[in-house]
């Protein structure tokens, strides 16, 4: 999960003020000492943080806490408050042109993932908006950077405007516009050029291409993982371009996260999305209380119930649900749920947006072994048809084909059909239990 340093420590710092019947002023500058080392850790900019525990401070020894009845869980509210207006408040949506197209400029530094978050933006625009986008390259300096376009291009099943190498970047995108405008695309997204580092040429070009195509939005690609670095670049962009929002790339690296803390109070502009994996739909709209949630430890249903309802099928579940009051739920409905759910991003970050997932019984600090589930797959995978619908009928030397099939051992293969049954069990008393009950004692299986 992005942030994953800052929210081990942010939680452990809020634990011991939660259940606080009353909160003294010592209380406060303890606890506000711990947050202000925890962000400065995570490379959140030194002045951004003094004045992110002055604001803190501020309330938490006002009235709001000293008359609350829950003085703890009310400073627990104020540090979720700050840290979502830390991050821009509310979700800045993407602009869209009253004639379309409209027209999108991606710029940033070479190596923050700019042409990929190109085709992952427009793939974000056909999946949830049902929107046409074209991707226009612009790079025509970097080797390869057009054909790595019409890569993605292909990918996605998407149209790419390119003129070569040897027609200048603000006639393709004039020309590219004219083409979109006769083809009826909504988007065109503009791959530009970037260098090692700011530059006046870099930045002259750009401007020029933002004269020329006056575009709605431009969008600053920034590698999350280059932590103070990224705010600065930010900054140099703002002043010369005057962009509208930030894309955060590599947000599910090994990355402390500052820059996304910094960069909305050091250049007020929004980061818009967020690149949450390498696939091309791993991107997401950026909402600053979700994600002061999830940094919190308070979860993020609502980006879990999105996630959901553009990965499983409707349909599906309900015939699932179906199965599992039956009982007639077999391993080839339990693949298809994995498919499905995988598709949703990685398990750990679907557990870190379940309210409490942490607190739960034996799933504090639980990380998810996508290569357990891969031998999970490979153990299904290898039985046949009949053993998959009635796991019944597995026998000792069946047992011993499917383990040498899958790459595992009998007592694996035993672990799982036990598992499994266990686990038909609990949909059924799930399925049929009183609405106030439902989700009481569960355990994930096989975790």
């Amino acid at each position: 999960m992005a942030f994953e340093g800052l929210s081990g420590r942010l939680q452990e710092t809020m634990k011991k003020i939660t259940g606080k019947g009353k909160v003294s002023e010592q209380d406060v500058k303890v606890m506000t000492r711990e947050v202000r080392l925890a962000l400065l850790e995570a490379d959140v900019n030194f002045k951004v943080v003094r004045s992110f525990i002055n604001d803190i401070k501020e309330r938490a020894v006002g009235a709001e806490v000293m008359n609350s009845l829950t003085p703890g869980q009310q400073v627990i509210k104020i540090v979720q408050e700050e840290l979502t207006a830390l991050m821009g408040g509310s979700q800045s949506k993407i602009a869209t042109s009253e004639r379309p197209p409209t027209v999108i400029m991606m710029v940033g530094l070479q190596g923050a993932g700019k042409t990929t978050t190109t085709g992952k933006l427009a793939n974000l625009l056909r999946k949830q908006y049902n929107k046409k986008p074209l991707l226009v390259a612009c790079d025509i300096y970097r080797p390869a950077a057009i054909q790595q376009l019409q890569t993605l291009g292909k990918q996605l099943d998407m149209p790419v405007f390119e003129k070569g190498t040897e027609v200048s970047p603000v006639e393709i995108s004039k020309q590219a516009i004219d083409f979109a405008k006769e083809e009826h695309h909504d988007y065109v997204i503009i791959d530009t050029a970037g260098r090692l580092h700011v530059d006046d040429d870099l930045m002259q070009e750009l401007i020029d291409v933002k004269e020329a195509v006056n575009p709605e939005e431009i969008f600053l690609v920034v590698d999350a993982m280059t932590g103070q670095d990224a705010v600065n670049v930010a900054e140099s962009f703002n002043d010369q371009l005057d962009i509208n929002g930030v894309v955060l790339t590599k947000l599910d690296g090994d990355t402390r996260g500052g820059a996304a803390l910094s960069i909305k109070a050091v250049t007020d502009k929004p980061i818009k999305f967020i690149g949450t994996g390498e696939k091309l739909d791993e991107m997401e709209e950026f909402h600053p209380e979700r994600m002061a949630s999830r940094i919190l430890g308070m979860g993020d249903v609502l980006t879990l119930i999105e996630k959901a309802q553009t990965s499983i099928d409707e349909d599906q579940a309900k015939e699932l649900q179906e199965k599992m009051r039956t009982m007639s739920f077999t391993f080839d409905d339990f693949l298809d749920q994995m498919a499905q759910v995988r598709q949703m991003g990685p398990l750990d970050d679907l557990l870190s947006m379940i309210p409490g997932a942490n607190k739960m019984k034996g799933m504090k600090n639980v990380q998810v072994d996508e290569k357990q589930i891969g031998q999970i797959e490979a153990i299904i995978q290898s039985m046949t048809k009949a053993e998959r619908h009635d796991p019944a009928i597995i026998n000792a030397s069946r047992k011993k084909r499917i383990a040498k099939g899958s790459g595992t051992n009998v007592s694996q293969v035993n672990r799982l059909l036990k598992q499994f049954n266990e686990m038909k069990k609990m949909m059924k008393q799930m399925t049929n239990m009183p609405k106030g009950k439902k989700g009481k004692g569960l355990q994930l299986p096989f975790m």
